[in-house]
């Protein structure tokens, strides 16, 4: 049986960090984020839905800290709350 998660496992070599801090495949263009939250579901992201990273870090794609939110404006509030809590820095930048 195949590993569902075989592909997280891809090199890095085969992956850029774009100008937003994200992993990109270079041989698609997929988001790796968005790659492992589809794996996660074990569907298809749907349109709307919002892939975020739990410890704010853009680079740690692991499935364990992808959360996905039905939208934007969903995504948006958990970071407004998280803001009042940790402040700006943390929620919006992942500066603790």
């Amino acid at each position: 049986m195949r590993n569902k998660f075989a592909s997280y496992s891809r090199s890095t070599s085969k992956t850029y960090t774009n100008a937003n801090g994200y992993r990109v495949y270079k041989d698609s263009g997929q988001l790796v984020h968005r790659h492992m939250a589809e794996i996660k579901l074990g569907r298809p992201l749907q349109s709307g839905e919002v892939v975020h990273h739990i410890n704010r870090n853009k680079q740690d794609n692991r499935p364990s800290n992808l959360y996905v939110f039905h939208d934007q404006q969903a995504h948006w509030n958990a970071h407004k709350q998280d803001a009042q809590i940790y402040g700006n820095d943390y929620s919006f930048k992942g500066k603790k």
